[in-house]
């Protein structure tokens, strides 16, 4: 039987140069090339402000993280959330969802009319609450237990 080793820290990059991990060398490696580009392209005082701007971007960039993930996860979540609406609307259309058998007495002129669940009564509702808090060691007395078989309108609950 062989033994495989399993990888323990999978969510810890991987160091390359120091503490640096490959995202923030890479990250900070295009900084460099834009910090260069920059430096030839414009003065000198506009160099130091551009400088400054890119470089704190590259901070953010490469070492901040937010819950864990890093900040460029963080930017494209917020830009899907900008972007998706933020009230969404459910329209039900109902003739499209209706059982086969509810369009047939559709078809013959007959209206739908969905059956009416009977209110729960005070004393019903005390029964199952008591159920539930003793987890169903509550035993009805006999009285009860006559009464429900004569009355259909109340079921028993048997656990």
């Amino acid at each position: 039987m062989q033994q495989f080793v399993v990888p323990q820290f999978i969510d810890v990059e991987d160091k390359v140069l120091g503490p640096l991990s490959v995202r923030q060398f890479i990250i900070l490696l295009v900084g460099a090339g834009l910090l260069f580009l920059l430096f030839n392209l414009v003065g000198l005082i506009e160099f130091v402000f551009a400088a400054i701007l890119v470089m704190l971007l590259l901070f953010v960039f490469a070492f901040i993280k937010i819950n864990g993930r890093p900040f460029h996860y963080f930017l494209l979540s917020l830009l899907q959330t900008f972007r998706r609406p933020s009230l969404k609307l459910w329209m039900k259309d109902v003739e499209r969802y209706q059982f086969k058998g509810e369009i047939v007495s559709k078809k013959k002129g007959s209206q739908y009319v969905p059956k009416q669940k009977l209110p729960l009564s005070t004393s019903r509702l005390t029964q199952v609450s008591l159920v539930v808090d003793t987890g169903g060691a509550y035993d009805r007395p006999e009285s009860e237990q006559e009464e429900s078989v004569i009355d259909p309108g109340i079921t028993t609950l048997e656990i």
